[in-house]
């Protein structure tokens, strides 16, 4: 497992952080730390010819990976495909799924886990254009 630090917290939000992505290891989960009510979204990290050392499949959340480094290949049931730095692959409840780093370097990646079928607005259809003051 990696290391989370929550940095900042509000009434409204939480700041954590793992630290520098190109040295992360291991899988980090960062529901705890951010108190997220709507999904669960992990890190992971694979070294050169690893795998997840386990097939598995939700019962109703999707998943959605996001490859930020690295290249493998990527399993769904008995489907296999290349992937690499930049891939975002979903999968669906109710299928086996499992990845595997074939690079030189680590694959470093984010998984986003949330209820399948459950997002109804998103971007502007949910977004609210406010005035307030940059203190930025």
């Amino acid at each position: 497992m990696g290391n989370i630090k929550t940095m900042n917290k509000g009434e409204k939000y939480a700041h954590a952080t793992i630290g520098c992505i190109k040295s992360f290891e291991g899988k980090q989960f960062v529901k705890e730390a951010t108190e997220a009510t709507s999904c669960e979204v992990s890190f992971g990290s694979l070294p050169t010819g690893a795998s997840v050392p386990f097939f598995h499949s939700h019962k109703t959340n999707e998943e959605n990976y996001i490859i930020l480094s690295g290249a493998g290949k990527f399993q769904v049931n008995d489907e296999v495909f290349e992937i690499g730095e930049g891939s975002i692959i979903r999968v669906s409840p109710g299928c086996d799924r499992n990845l595997k780093c074939t690079s030189a370097e680590p694959m470093i990646y984010i998984c986003i886990q949330a209820k399948d079928e459950s997002l109804e607005d998103y971007t502007m259809t949910d977004a609210e254009i406010t005035e307030r003051e940059s203190l930025l």
